[in-house]
């Protein structure tokens, strides 16, 4: 009996060092495209499924300066974070798992940390009339404070960032609590956004707290309803970062010299305008495509853009939409106007376009079913892409969110700006804004 343990024992020690060391080689190879993050092995996402929800390349690490492993999580102020963590988990699915506040120590603020998928949202608001969180959404209003991005190495980030010009407004430290240690820093970026870096594995160890060191574990408070899906988008696609005029080069070559990046895609002109407004954006990406940035700036035209209502509300730059990936567009726009999220309408002509219909070929599902939910769709010569924009979250005509599905397409769904924009200003003219 007593052999028989022993060996159980030994083979059991064998399995999870096995296992140890193949997390960790994942961990490892995560900057390359050919394996998965932390977050993304926990929301169950195979790496197939990832590459076809938000268009996954392959990329060389070795000579990156800039690793980044893919996504941490998307920080939000807004003025009440209480009623904002139930409106993210009842009306988009989203799964409350973290918490700080006066009941944890935190007397300047709560926070709410909130999943989809590999997808974690921060919503912090203001618990002391002083916080400089007020300040902050007195000038702004919601919007995203923080897109902090998963690293190997923070120190190896920091030192390169600071060797091409950037301002680091957090010099890397160790976090540690009853759950291992989180090494971070942050470089400042556009306006008053920052980019966390976060480094999830210290000294060989992964750290094994629900978010980081100083938050608690919380238990979801809004209960799904019988048939709900799981979850209503799986991962995070694209963030919109709207700059000043004359500013988005600028941006670009910020990526490029602190963070390698590389260009990924160009609008300008005709492709971006209609015959009233107009924009021009430029994209960048992290070497495996994970994190991509489009960067947009307003253009001269006859009225105001939707860039420059944005600048204008926001009091600046800022994050302006955020895109999220689902592998069932339809079912989730279902599921999201049953809970009473709004989207952008589109006309019917949109769908009656004979040119439309040619160029866009066979889609998984027929045109009538995207014509009755407002759902564009478009294609390149990779594959085509199904998306569809909310209305404004917030008060300010400021964020706002898109779902998008990709079929092998790598792009933008750059055939569907003219209608999106026009749909944009039917909203900005009923503000007023036009």
């Amino acid at each position: 009996m007593t052999q028989t343990s022993s060996h159980d024992q030994a083979l059991d020690q064998a399995v999870d060092q096995a296992i140890d060391q193949a997390v960790d080689q994942a961990l490892d190879r995560a900057s390359t495209g050919g394996a998965l993050t932390t977050d993304e092995m926990k929301a169950d996402l195979s790496l197939e499924q990832l590459r076809q929800l938000v268009g996954l390349v392959e990329y060389d690490a070795d000579n990156d300066p800039f690793p980044v492993t893919g996504w941490d999580a998307i920080c939000f102020v807004v003025g009440n974070a209480t009623q904002a963590a139930h409106y993210f988990a009842s009306a988009w699915g989203m799964e409350l798992v973290a918490y700080s506040g006066p009941e944890s120590g935190n007397r300047d603020h709560k926070s709410f940390v909130l999943k989809s998928g590999s997808i974690k949202f921060v919503l912090s608001g203001a618990v002391s009339p002083d916080s400089p969180l007020v300040q902050h959404h007195a000038a702004h209003g919601d919007g995203v404070v923080d897109i902090a991005l998963e690293v190997p190495d923070v120190d190896q980030c920091i030192e390169q960032a600071r060797r091409a010009g950037a301002t680091v407004v957090r010099e890397p430290e160790t976090l540690t609590d009853e759950h291992g240690s989180v090494r971070i820093g942050a470089i400042a970026t556009y306006g008053e956004t920052r980019h966390s870096l976060v480094q999830r594995t210290v000294d060989g160890v992964t750290y094994a707290g629900p978010y980081l060191p100083g938050y608690v574990e919380a238990a979801p408070r809004w209960q799904k309803r019988d048939g709900q899906p799981k979850r209503l988008f799986q991962a995070l696609d694209h963030i919109v970062g709207n700059v000043e005029l004359g500013k988005m080069d600028e941006w670009v070559s910020f990526y490029n010299r602190v963070m390698g990046f590389v260009n990924m895609a160009e609008f300008i002109g005709d492709d971006i305008a209609t015959d009233y407004s107009a924009l021009m954006s430029k994209v960048v990406a992290n070497g495996n495509h994970r994190v991509k940035f489009p960067l947009n700036e307003p253009a001269i035209a006859k009225k105001k853009s939707q860039i420059d209502e944005y600048l204008e509300f926001y009091r600046g730059p800022g994050a302006q939409h955020l895109a999220l990936a689902t592998g069932d567009i339809l079912a989730t726009v279902d599921a999201l106007r049953a809970n009473g999220v709004e989207f952008l309408n589109t006309p019917d002509s949109y769908y009656e376009d004979p040119e439309l219909r040619a160029r866009i070929g066979e889609v998984r599902v027929p045109i009538e079913e995207l014509k009755s939910r407002g759902i564009l769709v478009d294609r390149d010569e990779d594959g085509y892409l199904l998306q569809i924009f909310t209305k404004p979250l917030g008060d300010r005509p400021t964020v706002f969110f898109e779902l998008i599905e990709r079929h092998g397409s790598l792009g933008f769904g750059k055939g569907n700006f003219k209608a999106l924009f026009e749909a944009i200003e039917r909203e900005q003219d009923a503000r007023g804004n036009l």
